[in-house]
Formats: C-alpha cells, structure tokens, sequence
C-alpha cells in the first residue's frame, strides 16, 4: 500500500516543505522514483521516512523574486503585465488609419473647404482624437492633416473654430483618464490637501508616495502651461499646417527610434529599467515640464515628450507612459476650459450643440480603447514602433501635398 501524503498548508519561500508521511509496509513501493529530481531522497521500502514525527525534508528551489521596476508599476498601470502582447496590432492600427487616408484620397481631386460640419465628420474627427490623443503619435497633427482631407475649414472664421472644436473634444480623452484613473488623481489630490492642512483633510493619513506625485504633476504642468498660455495662439496661427506637422512627425519619429535603441542597450548592460511613479522627485518632474514646451509644435505630441523626458530623467516606460496620461489631464483639462471660455460661442455657431458633443463621446469611447491597449503593448520596443510610424505618416502627408490632395 502506498504511503499517503499529507502537505501542510504553509510553505515557506524557497526553504524547505514539510510532507507527512504515513509509515509504509514491508511491501510498499518506494514513494519516490529512482531519480526523484534535485532537492528529493528516495523512501527505500521498508524504511521509515523521517525523523520520529515521520517528516521528510523536501528542498524545493527557491522562487524568484520579481523585479519591482517593470514589472508591478504603481497605481492604474498595473494592468500592464502583459508588456509586449502582439507587435502586429501596431502596424494593424497604422495601416487601418492610413487605409482611411487612401479612401478620403480616392474621393476625387482636392475637396472644396467648407463651412458645415456634418454628423459622419465629426465622428471621424471624434475617432481620431480619442486613437492618437494619449500615442507618441500626435494627435493634434492627425486632426490637422484629417481636417484637410475632409475639406472642412472653408472661412477664415470656421477654420479657427475647427481649430478650437479639435481642442474641445480632447474632454473626451480628458473623461477616459478621469474614469480609469480617478483613484489614483484622487488619493494624489486628498494627500496634497492633507498635506496643507485643508479642512476636511486635517485628519487624514498623507501617504509620501502620493503626495510625490501630486507635486510632481504639479511642477511638471506649470511649465507647459505657463509657456501655452503666453505663447499658444502664436503656435496656433503659424504652425497649424500640415508641412509644419509633417516635419515635426520626423524629428519625433527619430527621437523614439534613437531612444528606443538607447532602452534596449541599457537592459542589456543589466540596468533594472528604471524607477516608478512612487519615487518621483520634483527635480525629475520640473525636467519633464520644461521638455513639455516642446509640445506646442503641433505634430510632436505632448505624449512622446513627456515618455521620452520621463525615460531620460529615469522613470521606467510604463511609468513614463502613466505619467503621461495625469499630466495631460491636467493640461488637457486647462487647455480645453480655456478654449471654451475664449472660442466657444464661435464653436457654436459655427457647427451647433449636437456635433460637438458626438465627437467628444466617440474621442471618450476610442480614449478608454487605446489607452488599455497601449498599456498592454508598450515598452521600449514598441516605441521603436511609434517612431517608424511617425516617419510613415510624414511621407504620406508629403505625398498628400504632392498630390493637391491637402
């Protein structure tokens, strides 16, 4: 009869496993086969496993630990543990939307501009917004050059309202980042006001790391939105172009290939890849700030500067990419309040109340998808992948302009 095993409920980390075992008879079988593997004793028949409780000392090989770098970032980001899932959804993603470029472009010779925004463009100007808002890919670009192709802008007037109707529907991405990341915007905000004493806040617990964070965010926004708010309308009238984007979208596209290269050599020299969003320092967010500056060229992407800065400056890539998305809430959240306040009556009536907010629900729903997939996929290869991308779709915006197209 073969001794019957009774594993005890706790097992500690890479020591040894207790296993009771009941005394076998004369004619038992050995417990083990003859060659039971590393850390295993074979039970010979007749003999009496263990000491006098009848205990049999199993060494199991210890587990490793895993490293707290890549693999469990803080907060929202941790749904990240698939980090590099299917490299093809990238090129799928790019050649869907270059495939509808090539069926706007095969509509007939450049479209006439005009005035009137209809139901089917705002949702296309909703889609595109809510795919490339929070992608190193420039989402600002993509709805200048979309824009173009749809013919829309046909007055001086109605082009800048087109402009400032592309700023107001970012609250659809505004409201994706709300919903996935309330939690962590919200224990940053009540630590930030524990830490000042707020009433209602007096008595609550002040956690260090979320209070690092809300100044960080803090000290990354102010750059970025002090050098917008003195310099955004310049940017707006001179660089909203597609030959301006175009060659902003080939600087980008260089800088993800190159920095993508320099991630893959440093995990190759052993460097743990970096630090997350919990060990934040001011001096870190101010750099990541300043390099924001860099964004109001339209076609860089406020996402590439800020995932480029955050690697530089030590973050790993998924803390850099959810570093991203709360500090482009917050200027997303300054950016479109202040265009409403300054443009919205012109919004209005130019395209009326129903449009834009059909494009601000579509850029919500295509906000909540992409940010999910670019958690699951992003790391330092995928950034290659981006940048490829961006050089693609500058080619194609040359193109276009060849063409009389745009």
């Amino acid at each position: 009869m073969i001794g019957s095993l009774d594993v005890m409920s706790s097992r500690p980390q890479g020591g040894e496993l207790p296993v009771r075992v009941a005394t076998p008879s004369r004619w038992s079988v050995p417990l083990c086969p003859a060659d039971p593997g590393p850390g295993r004793r074979p039970v010979h028949r007749g003999e009496a496993p263990g000491g006098e409780n009848g205990l049999v000392a199993v060494t199991t090989p210890p587990h490793p630990v895993p490293s707290t770098a890549e693999s469990t970032p803080s907060g929202a980001a941790a749904v990240t543990a698939r980090r590099w899932a299917r490299p093809g959804l990238l090129a799928g993603a790019g050649l869907a939307l270059a495939a509808v470029y090539v069926a706007l472009l095969m509509v007939g010779s450049a479209p006439t501009a005009s005035a009137v925004l209809h139901a089917p463009q705002a949702i296309i100007l909703g889609a595109v917004e809510g795919i490339t808002e929070f992608l190193p890919i420039s989402s600002t670009g993509h709805l200048v050059v979309t824009e173009r192709l749809l013919g829309l802008g046909g007055t001086k007037s109605s082009l800048e309202a087109l402009d400032s109707y592309a700023v107001i529907i970012q609250g659809g991405a505004i409201l994706a980042v709300a919903v996935l990341y309330w939690r962590r915007l919200w224990a940053s905000l009540a630590a930030l006001a524990a830490s000042l004493h707020l009433p209602g806040f007096r008595r609550r617990p002040v956690d260090p790391a979320d209070r690092r964070l809300a100044v960080g965010i803090i000290v990354a926004v102010a750059p970025a939105g002090l050098i917008g708010f003195v310099a955004g309308d310049a940017v707006q009238h001179r660089l909203f172009s597609p030959v301006p984007i175009a060659l902003a979208w080939i600087a980008g596209g260089v800088a993800l290939v190159a920095v993508a290269g320099w991630l893959h050599r440093r995990s190759g020299a052993g460097d743990d890849g970096g630090f997350g969003l919990d060990r934040l320092t001011w001096q870190a967010a101010l750099i990541v700030g300043l390099a924001q500056a860099l964004a109001l060229w339209p076609g860089v992407s406020r996402s590439l500067v800020t995932i480029v800065a955050g690697c530089l400056v030590g973050l790993t890539v998924s803390a850099a990419v959810e570093l991203s998305f709360l500090v482009g809430f917050v200027l997303l959240l300054a950016a479109s309040g202040l265009e409403l306040v300054k443009h919205g009556s012109e919004i209005i009536s130019a395209y009326g109340w129903l449009n834009p907010l059909l494009g601000l629900a579509v850029a919500f729903v295509f906000a909540v998808a992409s940010i999910r997939w670019l958690l699951r996929i992003i790391s330092g290869r995928s950034l290659a992948g981006f940048g490829w991308y961006r050089l693609a779709g500058a080619a194609m915006v040359f193109g276009l302009l060849a063409a009389g197209r745009i």
